[in-house]
């Protein structure tokens, strides 16, 4: 391996670099958003189980925002009604749209920073590529009197393809990641909508009886 980043020249350590943060970002959001990091399954209906009873005391509301994303946008109703017990639907609405626009914003942390290196990554390569190639146009230059160096000539090839496989060896990965990431993003933010949309109505119905 160290043979193969010697004959790639300096070019290939910003590659590295990328690969090392890429694999780093990858992990973090493989563990960030898991479906029980962020929307368990039976959050919503302990929920509403819980208040179809009575109202849940400051000690069970603090517990269910810390519990998950889901716990934060369910707490943002039940934090409104102890604050204002006279709130309309449209301000438990709108608690919850505020508390879930935060939870979007946490989900879709690093993902920009993911599709720059799956962008940058294939031009780091061109960029080594194009080193490469002037290595073995020096090689010519250096070698119009008596030939090519050959030397010269390997290292620039060595260069030019290196560069290219690495730089598409770090940014197919991390394209997929972030599609996939992406993805996930989206089917969270649909649930955690439809959830405190069902969560509103249910307090909307309970305050009425």
């Amino acid at each position: 391996m160290f043979s193969i980043i010697q004959a790639a020249g300096w070019p290939i350590w910003p590659l590295l670099l990328c690969s090392v943060l890429a694999l780093a970002l990858v992990i973090e959001r493989a563990m960030s958003l898991r479906t029980d990091k962020v929307a368990p399954p039976k959050l919503l209906d302990e929920a509403i189980t819980v208040s179809a009873r009575s109202m849940p005391g400051p000690d069970v509301i603090r517990q269910l925002e810390q519990n998950s994303a889901l716990g934060e946008v369910l707490a943002a109703s039940f934090r409104v009604l102890a604050d204002r017990p006279n709130s309309t639907a449209d301000d438990l609405r709108a608690a919850t749209e505020a508390a879930g626009r935060i939870a979007a914003h946490r989900l879709e942390r690093y993902l920009g920073a993911l599709g720059t290196i799956a962008s940058a990554a294939p031009l780091l390569g061109l960029l080594g590529t194009v080193i490469g190639m002037i290595e073995i146009f020096g090689s010519q230059t250096a070698g119009s009197s008596g030939g090519a160096n050959p030397a010269q000539l390997a290292q620039g090839i060595s260069i030019a393809l290196y560069n290219t496989a690495f730089g598409l060896i770090v940014a197919i990965p991390s394209l997929i990641c972030w599609r996939y990431f992406r993805g996930r993003v989206d089917a969270h933010l649909m649930t955690l909508e439809l959830a405190a949309e069902r969560f509103v109505r249910h307090l909307v119905q309970v305050r009425r009886l």
